[in-house]
């Protein structure tokens, strides 16, 4: 069996209420270890774990899952424990999820109820507490409009940690501050904040048993809709189904084909912060259709 920190194992035990698991290695992206832990009495759940990672992620990540839960929209995994030390460890514990593969039908229910979801209106775009993208920190700081949070929240703190990283040449930086002056009038028309799952590349959808969609590893926020919907085309593994389905349920504004490349900007500029420079030219690619 694979071998727990000790002091992780000790947290872990209490809050499943025992001591004794088998466990799996399993996917559960690049950045922590996980695990499916199946208990003496059938019982299974997901965990992950990581000894260097800011200790309050795994406290914001449950806190994005039960945010997007509340909405009663979409199936998300409820959250059974999380822990922290002091220092850089914790662990995420939550029900485990049977896995099966897409079809037609869940493809079209992942679309109405991403719907739904972006229809369960926060207060503001934002939210009450800051969180991650990967392993990077994420500002939420609340705005009543959305072009000064998309700008401020956003853009700017990545474009200032790629410039400061030597991963931005000055000419490009200049570009992004062109956008800034004409951004307002590029964001689309005025929308009410989105709950967002913030993070929605395919591998943070999974179908469980009845073609039911989960949506997993979230960095949420009050935000545009059109968000999420950018990140889904941007690396694919969504069919049709699944924007046909939400197109129907939740029409969207005029002119949202030509504004996927600006709300793509935002996760293309985290890549260029975690994996570096291969992606810097499909960040100026996308900057520059929108100049």
């Amino acid at each position: 069996m694979p071998s727990f920190p000790e002091d992780l194992e000790t947290s872990i035990a209490k809050a499943l209420g025992q001591s004794q698991w088998h466990a799996t290695r399993v996917s559960g992206g690049d950045i922590h270890q996980a695990f499916r832990l199946e208990l003496p009495d059938g019982r299974r759940f997901f965990c992950k774990w990581n000894v260097e990672c800011h200790n309050t992620m795994f406290e914001t990540e449950a806190r994005g899952l039960q945010w997007l839960a509340s909405s009663q929209t979409i199936r998300i995994p409820q959250v059974v424990d999380h822990g922290s030390d002091s220092k850089r460890s914790g662990f995420l514990l939550l029900e485990w999820m049977n896995p099966r593969q897409s079809n037609n039908i869940s493809d079209q229910r992942l679309g109405r109820q991403l719907a739904a979801l972006h229809s369960a209106t926060p207060s503001s775009f934002g939210m009450d507490h800051d969180n991650f993208i990967g392993t990077l920190p994420q500002s939420n700081t609340t705005h009543h409009q959305w072009a000064p949070f998309f700008w401020q929240e956003r853009l700017l703190p990545q474009i200032e940690m790629a410039s400061a990283a030597g991963r931005l040449p000055q000419s490009i930086r200049v570009r992004f501050d062109q956008l800034h002056a004409v951004l307002a009038d590029r964001v689309g028309p005025a929308e009410p904040p989105a709950r967002l799952h913030g993070d929605l590349w395919s591998g943070n959808v999974l179908v469980t048993d009845n073609n039911t969609p989960v949506l997993i590893d979230p960095a949420v926020y009050g935000g545009h809709r059109e968000i999420d919907l950018a990140m889904m085309r941007l690396f694919g593994g969504f069919s049709s189904h699944v924007f046909g389905a939400y197109a129907e349920a939740f029409p969207l504004e005029p002119g949202s084909n030509q504004r996927v490349d600006l709300y793509q900007i935002y996760p293309l500029l985290v890549h260029l912060n975690l994996f570096g420079t291969s992606y810097l030219g499909a960040v100026e690619r996308a900057l520059n259709s929108q100049l």
